[in-house]
């Protein structure tokens, strides 16, 4: 597969948007795409990552300045018009066609995109303003908002699918590595974290270091995470000098940092998503418009404690710090609710979306009982079913039959190429639905679990929308399953486990 990313970082834009791009990439690349990168002006150190991530990034042209005309609200970021934009990234993919397009550009809409159709095939958009129209295939918001089913009703075409909600927020794979291995928040905040992105142009972070000194921070260690083009990293790193904080420049340690924090303090954006995942509670303050309404629903939704940002930072926090330092129920709370709604999986949901896994699934047939037959009577398979004798070849048929005459049984067959892989079951009961699921027994090519359960999930939420809850019972000896369904976000009681299915 070959995507190309259109995506800019700068001091204006910041680089949320880019690293967002970045964590994308590099799962799509370990399945096996080949990702290009399209940017103006792009800082060093960035250009650095994108090159040692191995991907591609080309060059687009800096263009004279009040060339950077348009009729949206971000135009000005793009550093020149959506029509010149559109020939540069035209001459620089040299005609060649890509599978996908990936623009995450408040400063672009449906008339770049239409432009680009004609080097790919199909063109994913990343947004969260929903003020603009799109021409695109797949949409994505990783972001909560209370009408975020709505929100794009009018801005995309009809047959556009759209991914909403941090159930798709694009993570790094260690936030998900580390979740498993957290016991959960401490009565005591012992450190706190801060964090203001990687460019926090108006110094939020030097504001809030003064504040923390201010309330007295003898009891617990601050570490404190700075971009490299911080504007104020000089004096930030005096001040932690002279109060025994701990200050990371350009960390590659985020997500460390945040699993070992009892308390963070820092802006909206991406990193919001990154402390829910580790249940890291946060006092989260608005650094752009964007991320205004962002906070304030999420925290509508117990996953932040998000107060007004008044005029007097230092003392906005100086009231609300209290709130969370000396409350432990409430951490708590906001730490369940946040592991809750971001399990860390995203990227690969999408990955997985955009066909990238390689699978493609089908309901079963009468004339696949010979290799249904064959699959769940050899001894893996078997070893790991609840019924462990081997089934006869009359019963087989029997229950094949009621199966495929059951319109509450769904039997599904995956394939990888022309060779099948995985078998999936829904067996359906209202809202609820029961997953049975195993890998084809010495296939010819290999799938991973975790790939042919999403992809059966997502069949599942497309055919069957009344469904809203699954369940799997896992044999105590199986410990491949029970990693497969606890890495899919389930949660485990004994031996059965669980998840909510979320709307599209």
């Amino acid at each position: 597969m070959k995507v190309v990313l259109r995506v800019d970082a700068s001091e204006r834009i910041g680089t949320g948007h880019f690293m967002r791009c970045l964590t994308l990439a590099d799962t799509l690349l370990k399945r096996g795409a080949q990702c290009v990168f399209l940017s103006r002006d792009l800082p060093a150190h960035l250009q650095q990552l994108v090159q040692r991530q191995g991907h591609t990034l080309r060059h687009l042209p800096v263009h004279e300045a009040g060339t950077c005309v348009g009729d949206l609200a971000h135009s000005d970021w793009l550093g020149t018009d959506q029509v010149s934009d559109a020939a540069d990234c035209l001459a620089a993919l040299q005609g060649q066609l890509h599978d996908w397009l990936i623009v995450d550009h408040y400063a672009l809409d449906s008339r770049w995109e239409t432009q680009l159709r004609q080097v790919a095939g199909r063109i994913l958009v990343i947004d969260d303003l929903a003020d603009r129209r799109h021409d695109c295939d797949l949409l994505l918001d990783q972001n909560l908002y209370q009408d975020m089913q709505t929100r794009y009703a009018d801005k995309v075409p009809q047959a556009c699918r759209l991914l909403l909600g941090p159930r798709f927020a694009l993570l790094r794979e260690e936030f998900r590595q580390l979740r498993e291995t957290l016991a959960g928040p401490r009565a005591q905040v012992r450190r706190v974290l801060v964090f203001f992105g990687g460019v926090d142009a108006r110094n939020f972070t030097g504001q809030a270091l003064t504040a923390l000194a201010d309330v007295g921070s003898a009891n617990f260690e601050v570490d404190v995470v700075l971009g490299a083009q911080h504007p104020q990293r000089a004096a930030i790193e005096l001040l932690c000098q002279a109060e025994g904080f701990r200050c990371h420049v350009q960390t590659s340690r985020m997500a460390e940092l945040m699993a070992g924090a009892d308390l963070a303090i820092g802006a909206g954006g991406t990193a919001t998503w990154e402390r829910c995942s580790l249940g890291l509670p946060t006092l989260a303050l608005s650094t752009a418009d964007n991320q205004t309404r962002q906070l304030a629903d999420a925290a509508a939704e117990g996953l932040v404690y998000a107060p007004e940002l008044g005029a007097d930072m230092q003392a906005t926090l100086a009231m609300h710090l209290p709130a969370l330092l000396h409350n432990a129920a409430l951490r708590q709370l906001i730490s369940r609710s946040g592991t809750a709604a971001v399990d860390g999986l995203g990227a690969q949901r999408l990955a997985t979306r955009m066909g990238c896994s390689g699978l493609s699934l089908r309901e079963a047939r009468a004339e696949d009982s010979k290799h249904l037959y064959c699959w769940r009577n050899h001894p893996r398979i078997r070893a790991v079913s609840r019924n462990q004798n081997e089934i006869a070849w009359e019963d087989h048929c029997r229950w094949l039959s009621g199966v495929l005459a059951d319109p509450r049984r769904k039997l599904l067959i995956a394939y990888q190429g022309e060779a099948p892989v995985g078998v999936v079951r829904f067996d359906v009961e209202g809202e609820g639905a029961e997953v049975s699921i195993y890998l084809v027994p010495e296939a010819p090519v290999r799938c991973r679990g975790g790939d042919l359960l999403q992809s059966a999930e997502d069949w599942l939420m497309e055919h069957c929308r009344e469904v809203r809850q699954l369940h799997a019972q896992v044999l105590g000896g199986n410990t491949v399953s029970k990693g497969l369904f606890m890495a899919a976000g389930y949660d485990v009681d004994n031996t059965l486990f669980s998840k909510k299915l979320h709307e599209l």
